[in-house]
């Protein structure tokens, strides 16, 4: 079974930094975004250049027990381990954008944003949720960051919140026809006629861990590629010792260091976590 601390020591005892698109008939930002993809893939698998794309494909199917699709979240799940959700940014600093989806400190099978084949891919109630947040320039990754969500984000219930007093207000609106869809819903029926409806999408975001972590005196000096994971130390605690034995034992600039964060859901509070940190 795969986890992040082997895509970790993966990354870097081989320090590829390029991504390749491999679909150049796409939309560039779209292409390389799926180029991200594959190269988290690769990490979480274990492949390299020297894999075949067929042997690849059957390294996929041993550790993923779902592949997603761009309109639905997670990107990818570890067979009986986390869900991933792959975002791709143009500067170091930029906010992450999440269209429709609200941030998640965790992913539920029960979600109306995931599919039936997510759903049914394996038995699971609930998974952690790991964002990587990939900045890239042309082929070539500069900042890599593997952050969990419960580190990340607030509980399901502060964003609901939101989505739900949106809708009752709408719905509160005399002579319209309000209906509840996977986004924040449609008015229909809105004019006389009855021929114009109001389809209405959150569009969400969330600022750059950079910048909601820089309490941590995160580094800013001119590496050619920096990386960062972010994760509670009960996590980090539940990886196998084998796994954890490995990245400790590295001989390379990686550092693996306790810090205390703010927690997601009341900053007046501080948690333990494990900030580990690798440059080139």
């Amino acid at each position: 079974m795969s986890n992040i601390l082997i895509a970790i020591k993966n990354l870097v005892q081989n320090p590829i930094l390029k991504v390749t698109d491999r679909d150049s008939g796409r939309n560039r930002i779209n292409a390389v975004g799926a180029s991200l993809e594959l190269y988290i893939k690769d990490l979480l698998a274990n492949c390299n250049t020297q894999h075949t794309d067929a042997q690849k494909l059957e390294k996929y199917a041993q550790v993923f027990s779902y592949l997603g699709n761009q309109n639905n979240p997670p990107d990818l799940m570890i067979k009986n381990g986390d869900a991933v959700e792959i975002k791709k940014i143009q500067s170091a600093g930029s906010a992450i954008a999440l269209n429709s989806s609200y941030p998640k400190s965790k992913l539920y099978s029960n979600s109306s944003m995931i599919t039936a084949s997510c759903k049914t891919c394996e038995p699971w109630s609930a998974k952690d949720l790991i964002y990587v947040i990939g900045q890239t320039s042309d082929d070539t990754i500069k900042n890599l960051w593997f952050i969990y969500g419960d580190v990340y984000c607030a509980s399901p219930e502060t964003y609901e919140r939101i989505t739900t007093t949106i809708a009752n207000g709408i719905n509160s609106i005399p002579d319209v026809e309000f209906s509840k869809t996977n986004e924040l819903g449609k008015v229909k029926k809105v004019d006389p006629l009855g021929i114009t409806d109001l389809r209405i999408r959150g569009m969400w975001h969330i600022e750059n861990p950079r910048k909601v972590f820089s309490y941590l005196n995160l580094s800013t000096s001119h590496q050619n590629f920096q990386f960062f994971c972010l994760m509670r130390k009960e996590k980090f605690e539940s990886f196998d010792q084998a796994d954890r034995n490995a990245l400790n034992d590295l001989n390379t600039s990686l550092s693996i260091d306790t810090v205390k964060i703010k927690n997601p859901d009341n900053p007046a509070q501080l948690i333990d976590a494990i900030l580990i940190k690798f440059s080139i």
